[in-house]
């Protein structure tokens, strides 16, 4: 069964998003249950899904992301964030792209990435930050 798109392919916060989790090593997107999801050989980041609480709530302009474990407590304590339905008891957390930041995003994506990649991945990512 082929799910619906449930994302706008010219949202702007979509293309930002795109430009940011596609200049990591290794990272490619695709288009899962009706959303976009950024991987290497796991997912890092999907774009929009739906709180745990109520999976009929849709936040479209949102990413989920698995964050640092140092990080996790205190972002779980944010009211900005949400915990996602299915990938939430796994440590995965949401984030509206409302009043955006993007170099927090910017950091919960290099975050998610270094908890999913493989790890020769990684040493490239850091590689490139020494350069």
């Amino acid at each position: 069964m082929t799910h619906p798109l449930m994302f706008d392919r010219n949202d702007p916060d979509l293309a930002r998003l795109r430009a940011l989790a596609l200049d990591l090593p290794g990272a490619a997107e695709k288009v899962s249950h009706g959303r976009p999801t950024y991987f290497t050989t796991k997912v890092f980041c999907y774009y929009g899904g739906s709180p745990k609480v109520d999976i009929h709530q849709r936040h479209d302009r949102a990413i989920i992301v698995l964050p640092d474990r140092d990080d996790e407590p205190a972002l779980r304590q944010d009211p900005r964030f949400w915990i996602p339905a299915y990938l939430g008891p796994s440590g995965w957390l949401g984030l509206d792209l409302d009043d955006t930041d993007w170099d927090e995003v910017a950091e919960l994506l290099d975050a998610s990435y270094r908890r999913t990649a493989p790890t020769r991945l990684v040493r490239e990512l850091d590689a490139r930050a020494a350069d």
